[in-house]
């Protein structure tokens, strides 16, 4: 297949919000695809390489000067063979410079359409709206099976590329054979939103609330005295997280698969910030000398396999009740069963007393639908809201190109009668608020640098935010995490905007999350 024709259908499928001619488009790219092609050309649409690393910033990337070709010719297996070629350059003086030359001669061998493409692809950047569920979707349509077979196996194993080869080529016999295997991480079961805990529990009768704590989520598999510890993207951190593994090998089951968060707790048990556990997440730490000053605190919630049984398929009630069994209370995450709202909103209310973010309620019916963000899990998350002045805008790409999107967002100190940035978001703007807020921002234009336009400070946005992480990025040495748009706020001057200082109770925890 060349690859024009792949970048062709990624840019369809970047400018539709049609999931149908998504589907449609992304179901015509994969029976184009050769059997040798099918591992890349599945990768490339969900917009990464299929080598794990290539080591090439964008600095290196976005630097390359190379004169475009006039005609395509490239295939998408002759890129990926250069990927490979690039992922096996040995390290060492000179690799760097070799890793760029090969890219350079792909480059030069690209039209302008794909060079744009191959170089987002190359740093992980390439935005196309081929989200894993939607690829999924379209390899069942493609391969002509159910789409629960196809992401019962991508659940197995972890690998989507993987599985769309064996459903493509080997058809529903090809799927059978994957099993759960311990070591080999599978994709988390992930949550919905709602509003509240009453709406979360509308039509499921009996439920089970969990805390929802501020971690990092890990699964768990212990094969005798063989632990392996992976993160939600199916990283493997066995090494930064020996007190994970402690607590694992102390369990009385040998065999299990145990679904879980990570997080650091202060001597009063309340939750380090987010940042701090991050930060002990990411580190090294030798196994038999942990981080004592801030080490890391395991609590499971679901278990997946024990000894020699895979429990999947089972009822949330059931897999529960083997993880009372081979987890101690101590290492399970704080629950509740009830029928009702009322009783649930206070447990909601304990858990974010307690400094944690919310709550989940489960279906104590469901199986677990590994890698799907389904109904059975809804995350009931209230959310901070801080009104920011707009103080420049980035321009937009792919889809939003020709409007002013990232916006550049500020608070206001009053002691210096000046805005404060504390970050940026693009998300939550609809097409209709982003023509709008490009003609209004434009109105504002101060100057330019680069694809940045820097406005007047008069417009004040509402931006829902899960909190506040330190930054020596920003003059406030705060930034936002998860920003979103909730919506302009016409009504307010600049100078009524949420100020520096709130921003910084809001991050000291001082400032609590609103619930009725």
């Amino acid at each position: 297949m060349l690859l024009s024709e792949l970048v062709a259908v990624s840019a369809e499928v970047a400018a539709t919000r049609s999931r149908k001619a998504k589907n449609a488009a992304l179901v015509t790219a994969l029976r184009a695809l050769d059997r040798d092609e099918l591992e890349a050309g599945v990768a490339f649409l969900s917009g990464e390489p299929r080598q794990e690393r290539l080591d090439l910033g964008p600095s290196g990337v976005f630097g390359i000067d190379a004169e475009p070709a006039d005609d395509a010719t490239l295939t998408v297996g002759e890129v990926d063979a250069t990927l490979q070629a690039i992922a096996d350059v040995e390290a060492g003086t000179g690799s760097r410079s070799r890793r760029l030359q090969l890219l350079a001669d792909l480059l030069a061998r690209a039209t302008p359409q794909e060079q744009e493409f191959l170089r987002r692809l190359v740093v992980r950047e390439l935005r196309q709206g081929a989200l894993s569920g939607l690829l999924t979707q379209a390899v069942a349509t493609a391969a002509e099976l159910p789409e629960a077979a196809v992401r019962r196996a991508a659940m197995l194993t972890g690998d989507l590329r993987r599985t769309a080869v064996a459903a493509l080529t080997e058809g529903a016999a090809g799927l059978e054979t994957f099993r759960l295997e311990l070591g080999t991480p599978l994709q988390p079961m992930l949550a919905q939103t709602a509003a509240t805990v009453a709406d979360a529990m509308a039509d499921l009768g009996e439920v089970v609330v969990d805390a929802k704590l501020d971690g990092a989520r890990v699964q768990v598999h212990r094969n005798g005295d063989a632990v392996h510890a992976f993160t939600r993207n199916l990283l493997e951190v066995t090494h930064r997280v020996p007190e994970v593994v402690e607590a694992a090998r102390a369990l009385a089951a040998t065999r299990v698969v145990l679904d879980g968060e990570v997080l650091a707790l202060d001597d009063e048990g309340r939750p380090h910030a987010f940042q701090d556990t991050m930060q002990r997440f990411g580190t090294e730490v030798a196994p038999e000398r942990p981080a004592d000053e801030m080490r890391l605190q395991v609590r499971f919630f679901d278990l997946l396999h024990v000894d020699g049984r895979d429990l999947i398929d089972l009822p949330l009630r059931e897999r529960l009740a083997e993880l009372a069994d081979v987890v101690p209370a101590s290492l399970r995450i704080d629950q509740l069963r009830t029928a009702d709202p009322a009783e649930a909103h206070e447990f909601l209310r304990g858990t974010l007393a307690a400094g944690h973010e919310g709550v989940m309620v489960k279906d104590l019916d469901a199986a677990y639908e590994a890698g799907r963000r389904g109904a059975a899990w809804r995350k009931v998350k209230p959310v901070h809201t801080l009104d920011l002045v707009v103080l420049a805008a980035e321009w937009g790409s792919g889809r939003r190109r020709g409007w002013l999107s990232n916006l550049h967002l500020g608070a206001y100190d009053p002691d210096r009668d000046v805005f404060v940035m504390l970050g940026k978001t693009f998300k939550g703007l609809t097409d209709s608020v982003l023509a709008w807020q490009t003609e209004q921002l434009l109105a504002r234009e101060t100057h330019r640098e680069g694809h940045v336009v820097h406005v007047r400070p008069e417009l004040v946005v509402e931006i829902a935010l899960d909190g506040l992480v330190r930054s020596p990025r920003y003059p406030a040495g705060l930034a936002m995490r998860f920003a979103r748009v909730r919506g302009y706020r016409p009504d307010k001057d600049p100078r009524d905007a949420d100020t520096v200082a709130t921003a910084r109770a809001l991050h000291a925890g001082e400032v609590p999350p609103p619930i009725d």
